[in-house]
């Protein structure tokens, strides 16, 4: 076959911010500035323009895979002879540190929560499910925190299948980054929700090897999003997020990163610079960036930090 006959297989559509914003349709937005203010992660300049050009189709687009999940799932304990079960729809939200996942999440959340189909949206992050620092201490991993071998990944993979099970009540531990670890004895409570968000920096890894039928945490994914952007703005957001924690969150005694409210803002940025390039941007090459092709949705991000183009898989 000659080049030029060979087929598209171009798995996504790529879209402007202005071509995607058309898909919203008619859909109302129904967050205010406050809303949006109660939203915004550190450092992270959301307008309400993008939430309408950008959040709000997409939220329309999870409403109507949501309802065609819902149908399909029904369909087939139907034909199974049995009662359709309640099982939530299970969104991954994935990318780098410092991109903005968690304030895309929250957006998501708020915005789904609005929509009449799915009056409750739990989010829950894969942080809960690192091992406590005793144990990455006594593993040699505290280096290695936010990497694979970081996560309790049974636990988690337990805690997604009790949720696709359609379990009346599951739990998730919770994570304190104002302390640095796992907090004992605290748990986020589920109980039948109708969509789950969760947004982690691994949740789009496949098997180590192809030849492992090995069950993954993307295979309870009903939709994945990627946050995508270049590594130069991503270290920038980085830094500039630690100077500002430094000048706010990082004040509390309780904090493990206390120590940084001594150094001077170059002092600052010189060791967030150092964790930059010896552990986030080894993780981003080496385990995340490569799960960007198996979203469904990647979004793109300038260095301004908004979208600027939305590419959807259509394969």
């Amino acid at each position: 076959m000659e080049p030029a006959d060979q087929p598209d297989i171009e798995p996504y559509v790529d879209f402007s911010r202005a071509q995607w914003s058309r898909l919203r349709a008619a859909t109302p937005l129904t967050l205010t500035e406050e809303d949006l203010a109660t939203l915004r992660g550190h450092n992270e300049p959301v307008e309400l323009a993008e939430v309408e050009e950008v959040y709000l189709p997409l939220s329309r687009l999870l409403n109507l895979r949501f309802a065609a999940t819902r149908d399909l799932h029904a369909a087939t304990e139907t034909f199974l002879g049995r009662l359709p079960g309640r099982v939530p729809y299970v969104i991954g939200v994935a990318g780098s540190v410092a991109v903005g996942k968690s304030t895309i999440s929250r957006i998501l959340q708020a915005l789904l929560m609005r929509w009449p189909d799915h009056p409750r949206v739990d989010l829950v992050t894969t942080d809960g499910f690192l091992y406590p620092n005793a144990v990455l201490e006594a593993r040699g991993l505290m280096s290695r925190k936010g990497f694979p071998e970081s996560y309790d990944v049974r636990r988690l993979l337990r805690f997604l299948a009790e949720l696709k099970a359609g379990a009346p009540e599951v739990r998730a531990p919770v994570y304190s980054h104002l302390v640095y670890d796992i907090v004992p004895d605290a748990q986020v409570v589920l109980r039948s929700p109708d969509v789950v968000i969760v947004e982690g920096l691994n949740v789009l890894q496949a098997p180590t090897r192809r030849s492992e039928q090995t069950v993954v945490v993307s295979d309870f994914f009903d939709f994945t999003i990627y946050v995508d952007a270049d590594e130069a703005a991503l270290e920038c957001w980085y830094l500039d997020r630690l100077v500002l924690l430094r000048e706010t969150a990082l004040r509390d005694p309780e904090s493990y990163f206390h120590f940084l409210t001594e150094y001077s803002e170059e002092a600052t940025r010189d060791f967030g610079r150092t964790i930059w390039q010896q552990v986030n941007l080894v993780n981003l090459r080496e385990n995340i960036a490569p799960t960007k092709g198996r979203a469904h949705l990647v979004l793109e991000k300038g260095p301004d930090h908004s979208v600027r183009r939305v590419r959807l898989r259509k394969l």
